[in-house]
């Protein structure tokens, strides 16, 4: 994804009004570098981790330190105070270990975090004061539950289990769009069997594997010294390679006639609305007790598409119908006047690492020309397809069985809450007649679990498949992270 938005993007360096303060701020989150699916265990690399440092550093500049004019009002500066803070990943390696990173540059080792004995000895904790702080899970769930904590709620997974999903992403495949295109570019995929064949046979090397062809040649550019017939890589085949991906992903993740499709952005919202939410009444509220004002998730690249399509973002540029770049992260800025009255809501975005190179942008939201919207306008233009609870999610997927069963207060209801497409093996390559590239896209979101699943020689990389969150993933970055 390569974003080259101008007139809207200055906005960004605009001076922020002399009364405005943060009350709160959501992030999503991508992963940072990793290595390929195709091979197991995919890992987070230390390229990764610098990536996701480095934006967790900048983060930590603009939002927790007091010289910032972007401050998040009480929030301590130093030492972690979870009651303050959450950070969610997915139960996944990548994405729990970039998660983790993000969060120590948020919150580096720190002296204070000494304390003094009643012997008057002084202990520091380990690692030079290193702070430990949790990294929410989503817990594998494989049936309706009893546990009150709402991340086992069936809604919270998004795609995962979604049949609806399943169903508007699969006729993707039947698409004009899709098949012209997969005619067109089949002797472009074929002319890289020499670059891909010791992964994708020549059956695989199509349009249909797009994005595991281009995460593959994607990753090899960035680690191999040395790649079978490196001349094929010019400039304009990587282009073509990067540009075909994100065709196909945007396809599988959104359609303007079928919002069921992108069941992962709907969710987002959804998160996004209760967390700012719950923040703002905290805010408002004379009560000891205060919501968390830092809300930091982990997850797909497949949710920032489906939620760039819903948000109208398509509209302001093409570029918001591509795959991010590793470590990109989206971020909603709860603002209001220096009394904390008229609250509002800034949208920013930053393709790949956040940093004073490459600060997050703000940009319009829902087709608008304003990118600090009112609070109740905010609100009023996500309700439109934000999903904030069980009951929601099942009517949006037509599930009734398992924990839709329960929420929808119907009888009889059996299995366990997951779609009829919804997978349980990691080998799989079919589901309910679902095609292997489909579910991917559709799992992809905060909290939610896709798993990629391979078909033939490539069941690691060629398709996807929904599942619930948690226990299986496609590859480890995957996770919440679909096709991360």
């Amino acid at each position: 994804m390569e974003l080259t938005l101008t007139a809207l993007a200055l906005l960004s360096t605009l001076p922020l009004g002399s009364a405005e303060k943060v009350i709160g701020t959501y992030i999503f989150h991508r992963h940072g570098d990793r290595t390929t699916k195709s091979y197991s265990p995919v890992t987070l690399t230390p390229l990764g981790q610098e990536q996701v440092f480095a934006s967790g550093s900048y983060y930590r500049n603009l939002y927790l330190s007091p010289a910032s004019a972007l401050h998040i009002s009480g929030i301590n500066p130093t030492v972690a105070d979870l009651s303050q803070l959450t950070i969610t990943a997915p139960v996944d390696n990548v994405l729990q270990n970039s998660a983790q990173v993000f969060a120590q540059a948020l919150y580096p080792p720190t002296s204070l975090s000494s304390q003094t004995l009643a012997n008057g000895t002084k202990v520091e904790g380990p690692l030079n004061g290193y702070q430990y702080i949790p990294v929410n899970t989503v817990s594998s769930s494989s049936g309706a539950s009893s546990n009150a904590d709402s991340e086992s709620n069936e809604w919270l997974q998004g795609g995962s289990g979604c049949g609806a999903a399943v169903v508007s992403s699969n006729s993707y495949f039947t698409s004009s769009s899709y098949l012209d295109t997969l005619s067109q570019t089949q002797g472009f995929y074929q002319s890289l069997l020499p670059v891909i064949q010791s992964t994708f046979p020549s059956d695989k090397a199509s349009f249909k594997n797009a994005y595991t062809i281009y995460d593959y040649v994607h990753v090899s550019t960035i680690h191999n010294s040395s790649i079978p017939s490196a001349d094929l890589l010019t400039q304009s085949t990587l282009h073509q390679l990067q540009t075909r991906a994100d065709q196909h992903e945007f396809g599988l993740a959104y359609n303007a006639s079928e919002p069921v499709r992108a069941i992962a952005g709907s969710v987002l919202a959804g998160e996004v609305l209760q967390f700012l939410n719950s923040t703002l009444l905290s805010s408002q509220s004379s009560s000891s007790s205060s919501a968390p004002v830092l809300g930091v998730q982990f997850g797909a690249y497949a949710s920032f598409l489906s939620f760039f399509g819903l948000a109208s973002l398509p509209q302001v540029s093409d570029d918001f119908t591509g795959i991010v770049d590793y470590a990109s992260s989206l971020t909603f800025e709860l603002v209001s006047d220096d009394e904390g009255k008229s609250p509002s809501v800034r949208f920013l975005f930053s393709n790949g690492t956040a940093s004073t190179a490459n600060p997050p942008k703000e940009f319009p939201l829902f087709g608008q020309d304003k990118t600090v919207l009112p609070w109740d306008e905010f609100v009023n233009r996500m309700e439109e397809f934000a999903i904030k609870d069980t009951v929601s999610w099942c009517k949006a997927c037509g599930e009734t069985t398992g924990t839709c069963a329960v929420a929808l207060g119907l009888t009889g209801g059996s299995g366990n809450g997951t779609a009829t497409a919804a997978g349980a093996g990691e080998t799989q390559g079919k589901r309910g007649g679902m095609s292997l590239a489909v579910a991917g896209v559709i799992g992809a979101l905060v909290t939610l679990v896709v798993i990629l699943g391979l078909e033939g020689l490539v069941m690691a990389v060629a398709g996807l498949r929904v599942v619930k969150k948690g226990g299986v993933r496609m590859g480890p970055d995957m996770v919440q992270d679909i096709k991360a």
